[in-house]
């Protein structure tokens, strides 16, 4: 059985960023403690796990971050941003209190967040094309101002409520499917006649959604490897599994099933953006296994 590994496949250049960032100051004897981090650096359990093993704690994060903060009686010495970003009101908090930043947001998730902010001062009507749930969304919804309008899915479309005489601008969540995006800007422009388009999704992001496809279609099965809680890693699912039926979706080695390559030539690989190396590394062995035994 032949394995193809998707070159896209695994951290990106966001998410290796953060994690080497957050490694750092772990080991940087002269930051400020305890060291605490907003939420999971990355949607990944082993790599929530392994930075925990570096003695920085979790913050679990709510809906209302501060109220989040406010729960930990403990003095935070150091609060380490995440990859996903967030609001601007968190900063001032942390300088009000004394806490040091330590900022791993992804250049390319603080250039969506910018555009946000310059929109709304500007008074453009703000539509974000993405999960209104999601960390980063969250994040450029509040650099708006609170402004925004969320398009998730080809419903929220009807009821957006827009005011066809004012402009509108139109940014992404950086892990969107582009062929989604594309479409949503498409009707958008359609029905008003204001209407300035800025594809904000991550260009790793587009190479790893066109690789899944072509590689989907070429090969007899197709494992995806990631977090349920992960957007990119989902989506890539999703992709895969429209083209080809034989699409799995897992999070580790363990969950790979013999029987989905009965009469399998050739198996792709490929793993969402927050999936560690490591993670990849065993998914391969054991295919080999299998396929060897």
């Amino acid at each position: 059985m032949e394995i193809v590994l998707s070159k896209y496949a695994g951290f990106c250049e966001g998410v290796a960023r953060a994690y080497d960032m957050i490694e750092k100051i772990a080991k940087d004897p002269s930051a400020k403690r305890p060291i605490f981090v907003l939420g999971s650096l990355v949607h990944n359990s082993d790599v929530v796990a392994k930075i925990e093993s570096m003695g920085v704690k979790k913050i679990s994060v709510e809906n209302d971050l501060i109220k989040s903060l406010e729960k930990y009686p403990e003095r935070i010495g150091t609060l380490v941003i995440t990859a996903h970003g967030i609001g601007p009101e968190i900063y001032g908090w942390a300088k009000g209190r004394g806490t040091n930043i330590a900022d791993t947001t992804c250049p390319k998730v603080i250039k969506v967040q910018k555009l946000a902010e310059i929109f709304s001062k500007k008074g453009r009507q703000i539509v974000i094309v993405g999960e209104k749930n999601h960390k980063e969304v969250r994040g450029i919804y509040e650099w708006a101002g609170e402004k925004a309008f969320f398009v998730e899915t080809d419903e929220d479309l009807d009821g957006l409520g827009l005011d066809g005489g004012k402009k509108i601008a139109v940014i992404s969540q950086t892990t969107q499917n582009r062929d989604f995006f594309k479409r949503v800007a498409e009707k958008l422009s359609e029905k008003y006649p204001n209407v300035e388009v800025i594809d904000t999704i991550c260009q790793a992001t587009h190479h790893r959604q066109a690789e899944i496809k072509k590689l989907a279609e070429e090969c007899d099965v197709a494992v995806v490897i990631g977090s349920p809680e992960s957007a990119n890693s989902t989506r890539l699912w999703e992709i895969a599994k429209e083209i080809n039926p034989k699409s799995y979706f897992i999070q580790r080695a363990e969950e790979i099933e013999r029987e989905w390559f009965r009469e399998c030539e050739k198996v792709a690989v490929t793993a969402g953006a927050s999936t560690p190396g490591w993670v990849i590394d065993e998914v391969i062995l054991r295919l080999r296994s299998m396929d060897e035994s």
